[in-house]
């Protein structure tokens, strides 16, 4: 698409002046970032190769919005782009049920590509789209033709770059050289605090130079100096950051290179003053004239275009084993997974891993990786090689970065990834497990060492808090299996839970096979494990606790009390049930016991007693640490006396 300067000109601002049309309307959001950003994301309209007709073709280029405040440029841009909005969904930013809320989500606006959240996130969000277009590249390009040769495009700011997720992420598309990968810096030196020297001086450009990129920079004002910067980032042979240097509002008079038009309508007399200076009518509200719209609404039919191109290039080129890997990774088919049995005592560590490989063998979409803990979690595919030929990512000591990477390879279109660490530090990616909650994103998050059974290495890396926490979440399953049988039922039910994530909590310690289940029942999140028709107690456990609650049981038997016992491998499945079925595994009139090695706050919903942790662990075997802190059967008769 060739344009004049003059033209782009007028474009930029008629982007510059729908945002701030927005923002004021509202009177709430944020005018500056958009007005900063206009003549970058003129000239980006140019390069993307994206089709509003269809926002999920599978080689669009990927634009993510790492500063999501940046709405107004996001959604000005997608009303003339073409993708569905209209005037009036302009004129109800940030209003109850509208589709242009104040930050950008997925599933919600048409082309919002992923919910980046807190600043940080949509830059590990533009790594794992790029990720995921390597590896499905290796799966389906050949030598002599490629169906996944798309770029990946990311516009971020100071705020993104001060969290310590961009460290990690950056790190490792620098270390796995992804060169479809562009990040254009909205450089404007401005936070809500004012300048940012007050708070950050670094090298920015020798900062990304070690970490493998190359750094272009350029006048983010400059249309020519922003062509040239994308075109040559688009031929690099590594990731590219473009240090774009621009005015934050610009175009606002007086409020130009403020602080104050970061987070604040900029007044009706600014825009008015700053819409006569640029030539347009003052008096008009939400208005683009018909040859900006014309030149933005090219984008409709040069991307419908660019998709038949490319469906003519899979139909005509000698694809049929590419097209075979494609069609076999957008389709799995659970049917094809062969699950191992389980007969002996055994971590649920390593059943999950046995489990996960069984899947891997069967469904090609299935990768992941561990921070820097496979060896511990059981989490190596094994035989299945390496990224991004292979499956096996390994993602070094960055648990946050890890999962929000994940977060944008489930997004990505036919891939089924995983992340693993210790349970006790998902505190470092609980960012992006939210936004996966939130989002509806199937990652798989296997989490081990569960409990104070984590034994000597003290309470720092005992999780006590977490179970809760993760309970608590919104459309967020968290499996805690007491043994490979339930493990295996809970990944069936996983696996097909494609709008939610799942977390495996796994033990470090040994389990023992429990009796064989009700596996149907399993997929309501709680059974009946162990049951007497003249119950007066029912004790629910979780994981490694259920072999103890029926260790109490046969105890108590042998006292004449009679027990049930009820396994709740998902809580928050359980917690989902009708109320009849509910009432059929605990039994009305028993007195009602949970026992986790846990804060277990959540099963009061249930019980007449918990018997959970009250305090943090200790540093100690972890048979010594379960006598310790009552997990037991005698302590558990006397607290249930």
């Amino acid at each position: 698409m060739d344009m004049s300067n003059q033209m782009r000109q007028k474009m930029a601002d008629s982007i510059r002046f729908l945002a701030a049309d927005m923002v004021q309307a509202a009177n709430s959001g944020h005018p500056g970032a958009p007005m900063g950003l206009a003549d970058i994301a003129v000239v980006l309209s140019e390069h993307l190769n994206h089709n509003p007709k269809n926002p999920n073709w599978l080689n669009r280029d990927r634009l993510v919005f790492s500063g999501g405040h940046a709405t107004g440029l996001i959604y000005s841009l997608y009303y003339l782009w073409g993708y569905g909005l209209e005037i009036d969904d302009l004129k109800n930013f940030r209003q109850l049920d509208s589709k242009t809320p104040g930050h950008p989500e997925f599933g919600h606006t048409a082309g919002i590509e992923i919910t980046t959240g807190p600043l940080g996130q949509g830059i590990a969000n533009a790594v794992g789209f790029s990720m995921a277009s390597k590896y499905v590249g290796a799966q389906v390009n050949s030598e002599t033709a490629s169906l996944i040769d798309h770029n990946v495009y990311c516009l971020c700011g100071d705020g993104d770059l001060e969290e310590g997720i961009s460290y990690e992420a950056c790190s490792i598309a620098g270390h796995n050289k992804l060169d479809n990968l562009i990040l254009i810096y909205d450089s404007n030196r401005i936070t809500i605090e004012g300048s940012t020297d007050l708070s950050i001086s670094e090298n920015i450009r020798g900062r990304f130079e070690s970490q493998g990129w190359d750094v272009l920079e350029c006048d983010g004002h400059n249309f020519d100096e922003i062509d040239a910067s994308i075109t040559t980032a688009k031929a690099n042979t590594k990731p590219t950051i473009i240090i774009a240097n621009t005015i934050i509002a610009k175009g606002a008079g007086k409020l130009e290179g403020s602080h104050h038009s970061h987070g604040a309508p900029l007044g009706e007399d600014v825009i008015a003053q700053a819409k006569a200076d640029a030539g347009f009518d003052p008096e008009k509200k939400f208005f683009v004239d018909e040859d900006v719209m014309i030149r933005f609404r090219c984008a409709i039919e040069e991307g419908d275009l660019l998709e038949r191109e490319w469906i003519h290039r899979q139909k005509t080129l000698p694809l049929m084993e590419q097209n075979e890997a494609l069609a076999a990774l957008e389709n799995p088919d659970f049917s094809r997974i062969d699950y191992p049995t389980f007969d002996k005592a055994d971590a649920t560590r390593s059943t999950n891993g046995k489990i996960m490989n069984a899947i891997a063998k069967g469904i090609p979409s299935f990768l992941g990786g561990s921070a820097d803990l496979s060896p511990s979690n059981k989490t190596n595919l094994n035989d299945m090689g390496v990224f991004p030929k292979g499956r096996n990512i390994y993602f070094g000591i960055r648990e946050h970065a890890m999962a929000s990477i994940v977060n944008a390879i489930a997004l990505y279109g036919p891939l089924l990834p995983f992340s693993a660490t210790f349970f006790v530090f998902s505190d470092y990616l609980k960012p992006a497990a939210r936004i996966a909650a939130l989002t509806g994103i199937q990652q798989f998050f296997i989490w081990t060492h569960d409990s104070i059974g984590v034994g000597e290495d003290g309470p720092t890396h005992q999780p006590i808090e977490h179970l809760s926490q993760f309970r608590a979440l919104p459309n967020f399953y968290v499996w805690r299996p007491a043994d490979g049988h339930e493990n295996v039922e809970a990944w069936k039910v996983a696996l097909e839970m494609r709008k939610s994530p799942s977390a495996f909590v796994c033990s470090r310690q040994n389990l023992s096979v429990l009796p064989t289940p009700a596996a149907g029942e399993i997929s309501k999140g709680g059974y009946l494990l162990a049951s007497d028709e003249n119950a007066v107690m029912t004790i629910m456990a979780s994981g490694s606790e259920v072999e103890l609650a029926l260790k109490v049981k046969e105890t108590l038997n042998g006292m004449d009390v009679p027990v049930n016992v009820v396994s709740v491998p998902c809580y928050d499945l359980f917690i989902e049930q009708d109320a009849s079925y509910i009432s059929s595994i605990i039994k009305e009139g028993t007195k009602t016991v949970a026992i986790e090695a846990a804060r277990g706050l959540e099963w009061y919903r249930f019980a007449d007693t918990v018997i959970g942790m009250d305090s943090f662990g200790a540093s100690a075997p972890a048979e010594q640490l379960f006598e310790k802190f009552g997990f037991s059967v005698d302590s558990i008769l006397q607290k249930i006396k």
